[in-house]
């Protein structure tokens, strides 16, 4: 149940250093005046804050804001920067009251005087882990709540960095020694008093999961396999593979939330280890579609009860993960007004879903793909091309690429006027034969980036697209591709970073170019937008780069293009937090 809006004013008197077991807080000389975040504010945050990884529970990247607009977006200037730490991450700042706070590299959070970038407090967890990059943490009351590398959760005192409470998440023991660690690269969801964290297990026996921890303790109450467990629901569409053989389901984009139906939408990621999937093993009552894999799971916060899921992709032969956000909207579907979760995968292929219930509703392709062939008006159902299916014969041009398409940069909606806005990336790969080598997949299937058919060398691409008829509106083309999240607002203008560097504003209606700017950097998070005493601000971390950023997709356009590429030889100035207003 919502608590009702407190408006009491708190005032921490300052600490210089504080010291735990868990970590090492800094803190600034001056006082911080910081109001407690309720369940209220979340469902309905004041439009000059930015308190949820894209802002709203339901994952729309909108800012309501509207001072910067097509008008005066030509004025931008940067008001501040903020040097951050070397490593990877896809930070996404969160402001409340005039205060940011940021998940950096080397599990470093920072709070800010976000009009100013003044350091205000700094926590360091010791000790650290696998730099694993992460998407950001999370606030409720006093609490910044914050992912670690070394899988711990823990809880920091907003005012002043202090250490509340910490949990660290409990995994299996494994005999062989693992490829890659667990890892928290999702930011936590705080939903009906509880803190929600996927886990990433990428090539871990047993798959990833989703804890529950009380947000008052950090202590574990329940927890969620996305990778059904043989004689439990599920268990029966792993090809009858052991436990201990089934792999994948990592959890590692952050869930949206419906407090209305108390539900919590995750997306999971496929498996790589495809060999022993890739046919059926015509037995009654066994298949091998690889539940919870490629899924949509709708979770009750308080108890982890699955309450429904739709498969988007059984059987993922191709890494093309149906893992990302999962947008709630209000849509008119087939004359009926309907609450909806929809969400893509790599492929941009959407697929649009009853929020209560699950039930499928409809699709719409951006016409990036040629796997699959057509979708089943009443199930959701894909046809795949015949050609798409890995054999060891021949290899076939197949779009997008594994590493393309879209991505973990997230699209934006303008709930007024009803556009989504997708970044994409337009490259293809010649996929297979298989082989006895080991490749990404287990198949032994060769990955090769080219370019489409008939490219134009264009690599890069935003899509416009009405959701209430699921049509294709505008796009903007460029050779680079975008390699931030869109963030939309009210002002009409959609604001995206690129490989190059480059942060652009598009109008909103067409997609022309209204400002752009070089971050001297390659941005690599999700845009924010927010207000401190009516003034407007637009932030985007730089330098962080994941893999996705720094070496995949750089080295299929320079591989494409040679000494022609815009990206050879480009400057870094390094990592940053850089925030723009209007002159």
């Amino acid at each position: 149940m919502l608590n009702s809006r407190t408006v009491t004013r708190i005032f921490f008197s300052s600490v210089l250093y504080g010291i735990s077991a868990y970590g090492l807080a800094q803190q600034d000389s001056s006082s911080i005046r910081f109001d407690p975040i309720s369940d209220a504010e979340l469902v309905e945050p004041s439009d000059q804050d930015w308190l949820i990884w894209r802002r709203t529970y339901d994952a729309q990247g909108y800012s309501p804001l509207d001072q910067i607009n097509k008008n005066n977006v030509g004025e931008l200037e940067e008001a501040w920067r903020v040097s951050l730490l070397e490593g990877p991450n896809m930070a996404t700042p969160l402001v409340h009251d005039g205060v940011m706070f940021l998940a950096s590299a080397q599990d470093t959070v920072l709070a800010l005087d976000a009009t100013t970038g003044k350091q205000l407090w700094k926590y360091e967890h010791r000790p650290t882990g696998f730099p694993s990059p992460r998407i950001g943490i999370a606030l409720h009351g006093d609490k910044v709540i914050v992912p670690t590398q070394n899988m711990q959760v823990v809880a920091l005192e907003a005012a002043t960095g202090e250490v509340l409470w910490k949990h660290e998440i409990g995994t299996p023991q494994h005999e062989e020694p693992l490829r890659l660690p667990y890892s928290l690269r999702g930011a936590p969801l705080v939903a009906n008093g509880m803190v929600l964290q996927g886990v990433t297990a990428t090539m871990i026996p047993e798959g990833g999961f989703i804890v529950g921890l009380d947000l008052e303790t950090g202590q574990e109450v329940w927890r969620f396999h996305s990778i059904a467990r043989p004689n439990e629901p599920g268990g029966n569409t792993w090809n009858n593979l052991a436990l201990k053989d089934r792999s994948g389901g990592s959890v590692w984009v952050p869930a949206s939330y419906d407090p209305e139906l108390d539900l919590a939408y995750y997306g999971t990621a496929p498996t790589y280890d495809t060999a022993p999937l890739l046919h059926s093993l015509n037995e009654e009552g066994v298949s091998n579609e690889a539940l919870y894999t490629n899924a949509t799971v709708a979770l009750r916060p308080r108890t982890g009860e699955l309450v429904w899921f739709f498969q988007h992709m059984p059987n993922d032969q191709w890494d093309l993960d149906w893992v990302f956000e999962r947008q709630i909207a209000e849509l008119e579907v087939n004359g009926v007004r309907r609450k909806v979760v929809l969400t893509a995968g790599k492929m941009a292929l959407y697929d649009v879903l009853d929020a209560a219930t699950g039930k499928y509703l409809n699709s719409f392709d951006v016409g990036l793909q040629n796997i699959v062939t057509a979708v089943d008006p009443r199930t959701g159902d894909k046809i795949i091309n015949p050609r798409a299916i890995p054999n060891a014969e021949d290899a076939n041009l197949l779009c997008p690429m594994a590493n393309a398409g879209r991505n973990w940069p997230s699209a934006s909606i303008n709930p007024i006027t009803k556009m989504l806005y997708l970044p994409l990336a337009e490259i293809c790969m010649m996929f297979g034969p298989t082989s006895d080598t080991r490749t990404l997949l287990t198949t032994g299937v060769a990955i090769v980036p080219q370019p489409m058919a008939g490219s134009d060398g264009k690599f890069g691409r935003v899509q416009a697209i009405n959701l209430e008829t699921g049509e294709m509106e505008w796009n903007f083309r460029e050779v680079v591709p975008p390699v931030s999240a869109t963030l939309s607002t009210a002002g009409g203008v959609l604001f995206v970073g690129t490989l190059d560097n480059r942060f652009l504003a598009l109008n909103d209606t067409d997609g022309d170019i209204l400002w752009e700017d070089d971050l001297g950097d390659i941005p690599n998070s999700f845009p924010i937008s927010y207000g401190v005493a009516g003034k407007q601000y637009v932030a985007i971390v730089v330098g962080q780069p994941s893999v996705y950023h720094a070496t995949v997709l750089k080295s299929y356009v320079d591989g494409f293009l040679g000494d022609e590429s815009p990206l050879v030889n480009l400057p870094r100035v390094g990592p940053a937090l850089v925030v723009y207003s209007l002159n």
